[in-house]
């Protein structure tokens, strides 16, 4: 990665010529393309959510969704773990709340997620202290996964049981919002290797 603090990932590259300048740019992509049976909901509560989405993904459904009320994006996460346990799983916030690392902390304790990778926005750390230094104490504690810290703004999730495999992605944080808010449950293993893949990459600023 060199003396960049940055973590510098390079992916296919793509040509994008502007006709009015005539300059090409550079730009590191990867795509996922995906032909699959959609399904949408709408949600205004976390328990609604759980209903809407019901009990038996199948591999190849996306649910999309879109939220309003008393829904967190770990809502989602519930929706999984109430039909499986997870051997691993990844999540990527901005930021989150202390309510929400609580309940990290005790699907850790009970098994429900055996190892779980968590990646913040670089301004985690400094800006929300007190729920920094708890997430901290927790993986000090349990050695379940590792903490990336790095120039994030995505809101995804991706984890695998012995069920299936998923990833989700949605427009909110890892807090509890009463803004409109969109997300999307996927089931297919081919999601979560692709994320998988992308975020192991990952280098954390925090050592």
């Amino acid at each position: 990665m060199g003396d960049n603090e940055f973590a510098n990932i390079k992916f296919g590259d793509e040509d994008v010529k502007e006709s009015s300048t005539k300059k090409t740019h550079r730009r590191n992509t990867e795509c996922l393309v995906r032909s699959d049976r959609n399904i949408y909901r709408k949600a205004y509560s976390e328990t609604q959510l759980l209903d809407v989405l019901g009990f038996d993904f199948k591999e190849g459904e996306s649910y999309h969704c879109i939220t309003a009320g008393d829904v967190d994006s770990l809502s989602y996460l519930k929706c999984v773990l109430r039909q499986q346990d997870l051997e691993y799983c990844l999540l990527s916030t901005w930021c989150m709340a202390g309510d929400d690392i609580m309940q990290i902390e005790e699907w850790l304790e009970s098994g429900k997620i055996k190892k779980l990778d968590i990646y913040v926005g670089e301004i985690f750390p400094r800006s929300y202290r007190m729920e920094w230094q708890k997430l901290t104490q927790i993986y000090d504690k349990c050695k379940c996964g590792r903490i990336a810290v790095f120039k994030n703004h995505s809101k995804i999730y991706a984890g695998i049981g012995n069920k299936f495999a998923f990833g989700i992605e949605t427009s909110a944080n890892i807090n509890t919002n009463p803004r409109t808010e969109n997300g999307c449950l996927t089931i297919s293993k081919e999601i979560y290797e692709f994320y998988k893949g992308y975020f192991d990459k990952i280098i954390s600023f925090e050592k």
